[in-house]
Formats: structure tokens, sequence, C-alpha cells
């Protein structure tokens, strides 16, 4: 497994952007596929965004396609998550996941976690 750390998060309006980095631990992060889900108050926990361990495949949540881009720095160890033209229904904890060898966007696939960040956007 790998230790995750989001950082990133804060108070931005709609229409604002804010770019959410997630550092791991380990040196074996470029084997792992990663993930971004968010979880609004009282809404189950949703995926937003997947990247291959090469970083050739992306997918999305068609709520946030064409608005948010999931990237990675396999020399950095960092993957990340630039949220553009940002609508107060982003407003959500924002965790990053990791899957070793993963393709998938189905949460329990997924075998690490980060703590969360906060994004909250205001209308």
């Amino acid at each position: 497994q790998v230790q995750l750390v989001e950082s990133g998060g804060g108070l931005v309006q709609a229409g604002g952007s804010l770019r959410l980095s997630c550092a791991a631990s380990g040196r074996t992060f470029s084997s792992y596929a990663m993930g971004w889900f968010r979880q609004a108050p009282g809404k189950e926990r949703e995926f937003v965004a997947f990247i291959s361990w090469i970083g050739r495949t992306t997918l999305y949540a068609d709520s946030v396609k064409g608005r948010f881009t999931i990237s990675r720095d396999n020399a950095k160890t960092t993957v990340y998550l630039k949220m553009n033209s940002l609508k107060p229904e982003d407003t959500a904890v924002y965790y990053c996941a990791a899957d070793l060898y993963g393709s998938s966007s189905k949460q329990d696939d997924y075998d690490s976690w980060g703590q969360g960040t906060q994004v909250t956007v205001s209308s």
C-alpha cells in the first residue's frame, strides 16, 4: 500500500478554479492507478476521475467532464486534479485513492485512501 495525503482544497466562488494535489509515499507509485472521489454532505461518495498507472488513460464522471483534468507526475509521486468552472454542487470532501495496476473507477477496487480535503464553492 501507499500513504496518500491530499492538499489544495479551500473556499472558492462559483466559476473559479482550484488544483488539488495528492502526494504518495513509496517507491512503487508508478505501479498504481489513481482516482479522485468526492463526498458531499448527506450523499454517498462518488467517482470523479481516474488515471492509469502509465498515465495514458483517463476517465471522468459526466458531471465533471470538460471542467476537471486529472494528471500525474510519477517522478514527484503526485497526482493532481485541476478543477475549472467550479459550481456549488462541486462542494464536497475530495479523496484520492490508489489501486495497484488497476483500471477501475469502482471505489471497492482501491486499496489506499487519503484523509480528504474540503472543497467549498460559494454561489
